[in-house]
């Protein structure tokens, strides 16, 4: 029964840790760069897009499918940050144990 009441603790423990992950992924922001600068996305913990920016110089009619492939190659390097950050943040909730299949956040 001792082991039952140590886990049950270590449960509630985990669960509110699990929620300030949570308000720490919903503050989080990221940018994603290419073109050198000239395109920049920034996403928020969730994946949300919430901003981007172009160079004036992309703006030019003939530059219209550069500067498409440039936004998506910004969207993957954010989503690709994003990616790397949630992951550190989880590590340090969890104490670096991985979370079992299918559970996501």
């Amino acid at each position: 029964m001792k082991n039952l009441t140590g886990l049950m603790k270590q449960a509630k423990e985990i669960q509110a840790r699990m929620g300030e992950m949570q308000e720490r992924v919903d503050a989080l922001e990221v940018d994603g760069t290419s073109g050198g600068g000239m395109v920049t996305v920034r996403l928020k913990g969730k994946g949300e897009l919430v901003g981007v920016k172009i160079d004036p110089s992309m703006m030019a009619a003939d530059e219209v499918e550069i500067l498409e492939d440039l936004i998506v190659a910004a969207h993957t390097d954010a989503r690709t940050k994003l990616e790397a950050k949630l992951q550190e943040e989880m590590q340090s909730i969890t104490g670096g144990l991985p979370l079992p299949p299918g559970f996501s956040l």
